[in-house]
């Protein structure tokens, strides 16, 4: 349901505060974040307590069965403990809005509002909406660019801002519900791309990361209405003043072309960790579902990627268990483990995703069979991760500062080009900026060290 009604200034006294909780991806996380810059220039205040909201605002991912459960188990909790009421406002959104959209009222009757990664911009009209009707509100399809068109500018966001360039998929992997849920691949016009990065830059931020399903199939149009791939994409976010350091999610392999590596060779500013989700390393499994590419190109793309850049750090996903998954097949997974030896990878058993085309296939595997996989296929990536982390010892990285040590208030918390946590001592006065420092000891997979005087 689509509605135009605008907030009004009673409504804004009336309802004045919100709360955002998020789950799942980085997307997720960037659309979060724009809610907040929403409703803060609708004219609410965020609070940091749904206890004192009058609008919960909840936005989860779709991709695994686990995050839905987290969000209905979280409204319950809430409920229990009296940090929302029958007067709370609850807004739920993300991709789990647009895949059950009204099916939600039926799972939840505390839930008011839903909404889709698409239709964030339309929230404070969902809200008035509500508020005048106290009747559901469902609005889960829009235009991707009609969605950025309509937010404001970015508020302050810290040293690291997250930038969608594109919204969508439309690669059709067989598990995968994002198509489904964030609608066909829409990229975004690199002008609009550029003026975000600048106005984060003037809020301080030094390090853009780049965000979509699949960037590396990025095609905006350039002022002149040619189209702009990645790779000069890349180029074009390099050369704004003030940026020190891109980072970019997700790519997928078959997209992955030479231009974008030779990018990754010549720009310093990109970091050391680059993501390539691999999923399985068995040919038959990546062919199931739907990846077009097989394990021999993928070690191929990884291959070129380290002459091009040799302090690079490939990380990856893994699905454990797709139906059909024989010993074989996972035992060509672990094979190309081996042979690539990833570094900070993420490794899940599959999860049944309705409407999905995989979900109509037999799964004979049995569960305790898939935990069996994936605990050693997460032990045999922990003892890599554990061995590249140990490398670190006495070399100097370059880092962003992004805050004090959560466990310890006389430490600073920084990231490396390499994606990997380093603490150490100095003060608050470099948070935000990037120094060097030089790792001394490794605590799991965090760096300690202290600053190099430049």
């Amino acid at each position: 349901m689509n509605t135009t009604t605008t907030v009004s200034t009673d409504f804004k006294l009336q309802l004045g505060s919100f709360y955002v909780e998020v789950w799942g991806c980085q997307m997720n996380v960037y659309d979060g974040g724009r809610i907040r810059d929403l409703l803060t220039a609708a004219g609410f205040s965020e609070v940091s307590s749904p206890k004192d909201a009058d609008i919960v605002v909840l936005v989860t991912c779709a991709v695994r069965a686990k995050a839905e459960d987290k969000v209905f188990n979280q409204i319950a909790s809430w409920q229990r403990t009296g940090d929302i009421t029958k007067d709370t406002i609850v807004a739920l959104g993300g991709c789990v809005g647009s895949e059950l959209a009204e099916k939600i009222l039926d799972l939840n009757k505390s839930v008011n509002i839903i909404f889709g990664p698409r239709t964030i911009h339309r929230l404070p009209q969902m809200i008035s909406e509500f508020a005048s009707t106290h009747k559901p509100v469902v609005d889960v399809t829009a235009d991707a660019i009609d969605k950025f068109d309509s937010l404001p500018d970015a508020g302050p966001v810290g040293p690291s801002a997250f930038v969608t360039i594109m919204e969508g998929c439309s690669n059709k992997c067989t598990y995968c519900i994002v198509p489904y849920t964030r609608g066909e691949e829409q990229s975004r016009p690199l002008q609009d791309i550029l003026d975000e990065c600048v106005n984060h830059i003037a809020n301080g931020v030094k390090e853009i990361h780049l965000l979509g399903q699949n960037v590396n199939s990025y095609h905006g149009l350039n002022p002149d209405g040619s189209i702009c791939n990645f790779s000069t994409l890349l180029y074009e976010v390099a050369a704004v003043p003030g940026v020190e350091r891109i980072r970019f999610t997700t790519s997928n392999p078959m997209d992955f072309s030479d231009d974008i590596i030779e990018a990754v060779q010549k720009l310093d500013v990109i970091s050391d960790q680059i993501h390539v989700p691999i999923q399985a390393g068995s040919d038959r499994i990546l062919k199931a579902m739907h990846r077009r590419y097989t394990a021999a190109q993928y070690i191929e793309l990884v291959n070129k990627l380290r002459k091009a850049r040799p302090s690079v750090h490939i990380s990856s996903d893994f699905i454990v268990g797709f139906p059909g998954e024989t010993d074989e097949d996972f035992e060509e997974t672990m094979k190309v483990v081996n042979e690539v030896k990833f570094d900070q990878s993420f490794s899940f058993v599959y999860s049944i995703r309705p409407g999905t085309p995989a979900a109509l296939l037999d799964d004979p595997i049995s569960k305790e069979t898939k935990m069996e996989r994936l605990y050693r296929l997460q032990k045999r990536l922990e003892e890599i991760a554990s061995e590249y982390t140990q490398a670190f010892l006495g070399t100097t990285q370059r880092v962003l500062v992004e805050g004090i040590s959560r466990k310890d208030e006389s430490e600073l918390k920084s990231r490396a080009s390499s994606g990997r946590i380093v603490v150490f001592k100095g003060p608050t006065s470099l948070v935000g900026q990037m120094v060097n420092v030089k790792i001394t000891s490794v605590v799991a997979h965090t760096l300690k060290g202290e600053i190099v005087n430049e």
